[in-house]
């Protein structure tokens, strides 16, 4: 199909002139195994990689095929995995040799390219280095140290690798302990999902299986970078296309992986064949503008239904909905001078979409963190699934509603009670399995934690995994704040930023990766996570570990829960961890049917589908049906930036995975070399009177009184929309206020925040406030 130019991708800014995947991905890899030395078993590591009985990427999220591939893994989690399993190592010598204020001031890339954690560690403030301990003497003064303190002031983070296993100890220790502080890194990505989706179709995570995509006639792409966040879903999209389905994308970022594809998996392409178009339509929406969009193209549907009839499943709407009246006349109402307006797409485009999504028996609809991460991101995904309804798109094969989710267990976390919500939790089961008083007062999310840091109230900080301190917004704030902490527990792999943010009593517990060895009392164990699609997979690790002082995250957290809670003969810790089967039984007695006969099925091809009532046209909703949404604003915004103000977008390189920086190349989208950029169209930046390679600072324009800044920001060119700028994540996080989160979920507003560029060059160079 020939596009409007608008639709192509501008040869004037920087830009990959191959397609996605082909031979820049296995150049990818080699560089990261030339730089990493894993050792010799990383191969057979990554040849088990995804497949039943193999272990389970600990990059995404995305299903694993029952039938895997040969390499059934993806540049990124190529990466991920040799990252886990180098030959380079963090011990005692080398905290020996750096003071914890020296490395504060190293990058995220160097400070994890020093290998992984061998042994677990104190804080000593008096010499400013961290010092070994035993586990023994690490679990006890923790312990004590808890048992000191108001568990309601305390935090227990969970990153998205922990296992379904680790996370339930980990909630259970957590509520045994007296609080519901479970916040988690779905807080800052998928949590508008979890509240978004449930207020309108009753269920919190998506309702497309993998079998679906064999059956689609089209799918809507919006905000979600598969090419770089989740490449082997690229698989399915090239055979949805090859069989003829459509896919359309709208997206501010024109991301190569949603444009063509070469399969790394197939010879005859790598060597002699063209690249795969993905996308038929490719539209730059403006950032904030998808719900505009999506009001258009639900707008042209009504014009088809009164010209051509049929175009509404009538039946469907009349059976299984309801609002339905509401929503027609609120976007019978909106003028297309006002959705092209926010939006920034032309009226022609949109009805392009509509007539092919009218012509389409079955649609799914994709999004990731460009829907969720705004300020009224929740209304993003109503609207997507006001469009899904108005044809009958979900609850049936080959359609439905499928965010992708990014850390490969963040979904499956959520699933066994990682939530500061006692009322998604069972509690009553928990209190009766385990004869215990839990608080029904909610916890804290990752946005409210922060608060409570902010201004003293937070205690104590537990984080198992992840890399928090980086991941938060108003980072330049929150940065102070951590020595005011009484305790700081890191359960973690390799040194990270999180880790130099030392308080009055901080610990390095170091714990196995996924691709190791796991062997307890009772022999080798195997641990489970939930993907994209709610499948369970086991997984089982064959590497020797990187050091025999490490211990499980499972073994850590029943430690950390010993040395802390008063003796209860049904919390039995031990017995738990020596074999984590007893864990499963656990999990499938809090949630019979989602995990009816767990440890039997844990090694299902495919993985074992724990259901989905929406998927089953069962609505679990306030009105009992699924709800279509009248939308109060088109923006999800508020409203557009207006004068000198833009909005920004943190954007993921191809080099890393969420705050993991592997190396400093964007391959993807052309550009390489540093990350203190500031990307911007040359329109835009011509209009505002500066120059591609002028250093500026960028200041946050939420006007609350405190300044937020990032300066010495290199400026250049990039296909983006107007009044728009793209940024790296976690660079420029510090110009996102805690404040600028979803109305309903807290997600912050990583993909619309409203920034000013200042080009004083003193300012320019002077780096943080």
């Amino acid at each position: 199909m020939t596009q409007p130019k608008e639709n192509r991708q501008r040869q004037d800014t920087p830009h990959y002139e191959r397609a996605s995947g082909s031979w820049g991905s296995v150049r990818g890899i080699a560089k990261v195994l030339l730089d990493q030395k894993p050792g010799p078993g990383v191969v057979q590591t990554l040849m088990r990689q995804n497949k039943p009985g193999g272990h389970m990427c600990t990059s995404c999220a995305w299903a694993k095929p029952a039938k895997p591939h040969l390499f059934e893994f993806c540049e990124n989690g190529a990466k991920a995995t040799i990252w886990d399993l180098t030959t380079d190592r963090c011990g005692p010598e080398f905290f020996a040799r750096h003071s914890v204020s020296e490395l504060r001031d190293w990058s995220d890339h160097d400070l994890e390219k020093t290998g992984r954690l061998t042994h677990p560690m104190r804080y000593d403030a008096a010499t400013d280095h961290y010092l070994p301990v035993s586990w023994e003497d690490a679990f006890r003064e923790i312990g004590s140290r808890l048992r000191t303190l108001e568990p309601a002031r305390t935090v227990f983070y969970t990153s998205g690798k922990a296992s379904l296993e680790t996370a339930f100890l980990w909630q259970l220790f957590a509520r045994a302990y007296g609080h519901n502080n479970l916040p988690d890194s779905s807080n800052m990505c998928h949590e508008t999902t979890s509240v978004g989706l449930k207020k309108v179709t009753g269920s919190s995570v998506g309702t497309c299986v993998l079998e679906d995509f064999d059956h689609c006639d089209m799918i809507l792409f919006l905000g979600q970078n598969t090419g770089t966040s989740s490449p082997r879903f690229l698989h399915e999209l090239q055979k949805a296309v090859q069989r003829g389905c459509r896919i359309v994308t709208l997206n501010p970022v024109r991301e190569r992986g949603l444009v063509e594809f070469v399969n790394p998996q197939n010879p005859s392409q790598m060597t002699l064949g063209s690249p795969t178009r993905i996308s038929d339509i490719y539209l730059q929406v403006r950032p904030g503008g998808d719900i505009a969009a999506l009001a258009g193209i639900c707008k042209h549907l009504f014009a088809l239904e009164e010209t051509r009839g049929g175009i509404i499943d009538r039946a469907f709407v009349a059976e299984h909905t309801s609002g339905f009246d509401a929503f027609e006349t609120r976007i019978r109402d909106t003028s297309w001078d006002e959705i092209e307006r926010v939006s920034m797409l032309r009226r022609a485009d949109l009805e392009q979409v509509a007539e092919i999504y009218a012509r389409s028996e079955r649609v799914i609809g994709i999004y990731g963190m460009g829907l969720t991460q705004h300020v009224h991101g929740w209304l993003n995904i109503a609207m997507l699934v006001n469009l899904l309804l108005m044809r009958g798109n979900i609850g049936r094969k080959g359609a439905g509603i499928s965010p992708v989710r990014g850390h490969s267990n963040v979904q499956g976390q959520r699933t066994v009670g990682i939530s500061e919500k006692p009322s998604l939790v069972p509690i009553d089961k928990l209190e009766e399995l385990f004869n215990l008083n839990i608080p029904r007062d909610e916890g804290w999310n990752t946005a409210v934690a922060a608060e409570k840091l902010l201004d003293g109230t937070m205690q104590a900080f537990l984080s198992l995994g992840g890399n928090f301190a980086r991941a938060i917004p108003d980072q330049s704030r929150t940065d102070k704040a951590w020595a005011g902490l009484e305790l700081n527990v890191q359960i973690a792999t390799k040194l990270n930023r999180s880790h130099t943010l030392v308080s009055r009593d901080s610990w390095l517990l170091p714990c196995l990766v996924r691709a190791e060895e796991d062997r307890q009392s009772s022999g080798p164990q195997a641990v489970s996570m939930e993907d994209s699609l709610s499948h369970i997979h086991g997984s089982v690790g064959k590497r020797p570990p990187a050091s025999g002082w490490l211990r499980s995250e499972p073994a850590i957290v029943a430690g950390l829960a010993r040395a802390t809670l008063d003796e209860n003969p049904r919390l039995r810790w031990e017995h738990w961890v020596g074999d984590y089967r007893h864990i499963r039984d656990l999990i499938e007695t809090c949630w019979p049917d989602q995990f009816a006969a767990f440890n039997a099925r844990l090694f299902t091809p495919g993985g074992f589908y724990r259901g989905n009532a929406a998927r089953e046209r069962e609505w679990k909703t306030e009105s009992g049906k699924a709800q279509f949404t009248a939308p109060k604003q088109l923006c999800a915004l508020g409203e557009p930036p207006a004068g000198e103000d833009m909005t920004l977008v943190t954007l993921r390189s191809n080099d890393q995975f969420n705050t993991t920086i592997y190396g400093f190349s964007d391959r993807l989208r052309g550009l390489e070399g540093s990350r203190d950029v500031v990307l911007m169209n040359p329109e835009e930046i011509a209009r505002r009177g500066l120059h591609e390679g002028q250093r500026v600072t960028l200041e946050c324009a939420v006007g609350d009184g405190i300044r937020r800044r990032v300066s010495g920001m290199r400026v250049t060119a990039y296909d983006l929309p107007d009044a728009c700028i793209g940024a790296y994540y976690p660079e420029a996080n510090a110009l996102v206020p805690l404040s600028a989160r979803d109305e309903l979920s807290g997600t912050p507003a990583y993909k619309g925040t409203p920034v000013r560029i200042l080009t004083d060059p003193a300012a320019a160079e002077a780096g943080l406030p």
